[in-house]
């Protein structure tokens, strides 16, 4: 008989890859299909070529894109197969009654996993290296590198699956409970982002990463890239014509770090998990929560994940008809998360209880869960910790995204630092007057006030959207619905005066158009118009149409954003877009060809424009009509008064008429 005193028992370890070999042997079958299909590949066209770049990217792609998710899935498998022993009373039993330690039970079980866990990764990299040796794409560094990620990022997400096994002692808890600790930062994070979104003006409801490194798949995918060195080069291909095209030259796979920071925080997990299987009893199978020192936390937990968005749904479903407002209300809210809450306690209580009865001598816990619930309710109301009011310095600021009167901005510190100023400056101005947009919100939120009324009584609304990407690599989101009038857009100081200096600013118009930008290329565009003529513009039109345009802009005559004027009454019957170009990353680092285009509403005034559209044969005189003389009912017009230049239209409430 072996000693009890044993820390490995080989005998186990063959049992368990012997007894679940259709999973290990299943993700082996699917792994190897992928560089069969390559070669089919590459001997089905002969002019496929691979190449050390080449199969290096591919390397790097599997690497930080699909491990970290095709992990986190495979693992959880592997850890129910190799601890469902946990979850029986009979089998806990038998496996506690052999000849070996604790220790040893652990120890073996773990390297089982990870077996499972490699065995795929090792038939899958076996038959790509094979693949890469016959083409002459073998490269050494980049099979260690994706090794070296294959390994650490395995071996975490099986400990944290080992940990979250012995954390329960049910089979069906236990994927729950894992997919909880890698997501629950993602999902808290959320969920109270919609809930101050409700009672923050300009709070936007999205996911803030505020504490992504929580979430590990979120965080991997995100921060472990590949950064490619990219050149353009002259492409010969006899006999056909020569071509330039962008080269990748290099190739790395940045964020290795995280990587090693997360196998660190594997092993502190397998020493938790230690700790935890030293005093477990086996009487635990079955429940829900092994230790009983966690159950509170499982309560907290299951309280606040029902509370939060069932609080919200109930709030939908039985108030928000009621009220006069577009913000949540603290008391309706706080019963309605409070009814929420109560049933996640609850809940909580009978599967840790494995009973219903478990109402009696709870009140104390019910009160807790309720004034718990109110507290965030009024935290969120009086927003104790500033959110609304938080705006960044400027010289925090590396670059902000915005979006205003139709068009979208990119600003860069270094390159914009002026309009980055303006920008933070309107931020604080909104900010000062918070009160007053929520006056005007509930104002506009229960009267039905048409948009051209409200233009012809000198008042509008418009979308203000910002997003910050500070120094320190956080952002910052904000999105407002902006109340302008005539009379504030003319007092210095005001949000509306410093939207209009910022839009309307000589500075804007030119990154409107791109205008010096070296990262931005003209491409092209359209040109049509509603009498039947369309063109697709080359780069040299596009060009030549651009620099009408900022002549334009110079005299005054084009850029000036009407903010209480949108019909494009007045406007030519012409339809034109000029497209641009730009490199950018992706969250992985990637860089790619992007592209942004811009809308010209072409006037008469635009004398410039007008003659270069003439000039390049792309208008005639023909197309110079206005909308509403083209379209005289869909603007309000009876028809066209007299001929010639001198001719007006008459509106639909006027019986009289100037004609020339």
């Amino acid at each position: 008989m072996q000693s009890r005193t044993s820390f490995f028992n080989g005998t186990l370890l063959r049992k368990n890859l012997t007894r679940f070999w259709p999973l290990w042997g299943m993700a082996s079958f699917v792994g190897a299909l992928f560089p069969l299909a390559l070669v089919m590949e590459l001997l089905r066209n002969r002019h496929f070529e691979l190449t050390q770049i080449d199969l290096a990217g591919a390397y790097y792609s599997v690497a930080s894109d699909v491990v970290p998710v095709l992990s986190l899935i495979y693992a959880v498998l592997c850890a129910m197969a190799v601890w469902n022993y946990l979850y029986g009373a009979r089998s806990v039993s038998m496996m506690h009654a052999m000849p070996i330690r604790r220790e040893g039970l652990l120890a073996t079980g773990f390297l089982s996993g990870m077996a499972m866990m490699l065995i795929p990764y090792g038939v899958t990299g076996g038959l790509c290296v094979l693949v890469s040796l016959v083409t002459g794409a073998f490269s050494l560094k980049a099979l260690l590198v994706t090794v070296l990620v294959v390994l650490g990022e395995s071996f975490f997400y099986f400990a944290t699956a080992t940990f979250a096994a012995f954390l329960t002692g049910n089979l069906f808890a236990m994927p729950a409970i894992y997919l909880v600790l890698h997501f629950l930062e993602v999902i808290l994070d959320s969920l109270f982002s919609v809930l101050a979104q409700g009672f923050l003006t300009g709070v936007a409801g999205s996911y803030s990463g505020a504490l992504e490194w929580l979430s590990p798949t979120v965080y991997l995918e995100n921060t472990v890239w590949i950064d490619r060195v990219v050149e353009e080069r002259l492409v010969n291909q006899d006999p056909y014509s020569s071509y330039y095209d962008y080269v990748t030259t290099e190739i790395h796979l940045r964020g290795l770090w995280i990587v090693g920071v997360y196998v660190l925080v594997g092993v502190a997990l397998l020493g938790l998990t230690y700790l935890l299987y030293r005093r477990r009893r086996s009487e635990s199978a079955g429940d829900v929560v092994a230790a009983p020192w966690l159950r509170p936390v499982f309560r907290v937990v299951v309280t606040l994940l029902a509370a939060l968005p069932g609080g919200m749904a109930l709030y939908e479903i039985f108030w928000r008809s009621f009220q006069y407002s577009p913000y949540y209300q603290a008391l309706p809210m706080a019963v309605c998360m409070c009814v929420a809450g109560l049933i996640g306690w609850y809940a909580a209580a009978m599967l840790l209880a494995k009973s219903l009865r478990v109402f009696r001598g709870s009140w104390k816990g019910a009160v807790a869960v309720m004034v718990c619930c109110a507290a965030v309710c009024a935290a969120m109301h009086t927003d104790v910790l500033g959110v609304a009011a938080r705006v960044p310095n400027a010289e925090d600021v590396s670059r902000i995204e915005l979006r205003v009167a139709g068009n979208s901005y990119t600003l860069d510190a270094g390159k914009e630092d002026a309009l980055i100023a303006q920008v933070v400056e309107l931020h604080r101005a909104v900010v000062q007057d918070l009160d007053y947009l929520r006056e005007k919100e509930a104002e506009l939120y229960n009267q039905a006030i048409l948009q051209e009324d409200a233009e012809r009584l000198g008042e509008t609304t418009t979308w203000l959207w910002l997003k910050y990407t500070l120094a320190n690599g956080q952002h910052l989101m904000r999105s407002y619905e902006l109340f302008l009038t005539r009379e504030r857009m003319a007092q210095a100081g005001t949000y509306d005066y410093l939207l209009d200096a910022l839009v309307n600013g000589e500075a804007m118009k030119a990154v409107r158009l791109h205008d010096g930008d070296p990262d931005y290329t003209l491409t092209g565009g359209y040109v049509s118009t509603d009498l039947g003529g369309s063109y697709d513009l080359g780069s040299r039109e596009a060009e030549a149409i651009a620099a009408a345009v900022r002549r334009d802009a110079a005299n005054g005559t084009w850029g000036t954003y009407e903010w209480f004027d949108s019909s494009d009454a007045h406007d030519y019957a012409i339809n034109m877009e000029l497209t641009f170009e730009y490199q950018e990353q992706d969250s992985s680092g990637t860089s790619y060809t992007s592209t942004d285009w811009i809308t010209i509403r072409v006037r008469p005034e635009m004398t410039e424009t007008v003659d270069c559209l003439l000039r390049l044969g792309l208008v005639t005189k023909a197309d110079l009509v206005t909308r509403a003389e083209l379209y005289p009912e869909d603007y309000g017009y009876d028809a066209v008064q007299g001929e010639g230049d001198g001719a007006v239209l008459a509106d639909e409430n006027t019986s009289v008429a100037v004609v020339g």
